[in-house]
């Protein structure tokens, strides 16, 4: 897959197992994953922190596979899911970082570039959770209110 704002090909990352069945050695049952998932949800873990540690506590290679839902849906279910969006809130505490490098270093310009692509991807994400329905309709990017929000 491509790099959004560059014209480079993305790094090679890990893939999906090809088997969409349940492995045979898991020995976990999809109501104890269930119940990992909500133990780690209420310990400040983030979807994807739950994912890993399940893939490398447990040796849950898919949560989807196993249970027939997410992480995500899991979490709504429980009313545990978070306001903000997980890959949403990554990129809001990179432009919080940015802003706050910039504040001490006003001539870095590689740094100002770099905060302008991030913001952009937070705007088209944005955009995206208000059009499935996980932000409300008048959520908009206001770095200010954001820094609160973030730290």
């Amino acid at each position: 897959m491509a790099r959004m704002h560059s014209r480079k090909k993305g790094k090679s990352g890990s893939s999906k197992p090809a088997k969409l069945s349940k492995p045979s050695w898991v020995s976990l049952k999809p109501r104890e994953i269930e119940m990992l998932i909500v133990k780690l949800a209420k310990e400040g873990k983030t979807a994807s922190q739950i994912g890993i540690y399940l893939r490398d506590e447990h040796g849950v290679p898919d949560v989807k596979v196993m249970t027939g839902k997410t992480i995500t849906q899991i979490l709504a279910a429980k009313k545990l899911a978070p306001e903000i969006p997980d890959d949403l809130m990554a990129l809001l505490r990179k432009a919080v970082l940015v802003r706050k490098h910039l504040a001490e270093n006003n001539n870095d310009k590689t740094a100002k570039r770099g905060l302008q692509l991030t913001e952009s991807k937070i705007r088209r994400l944005a955009k995206y959770y208000i059009r499935v329905g996980r932000l409300e309709s008048g959520w908009k990017y206001d770095p200010e209110r954001i820094k609160i929000l973030v730290e």
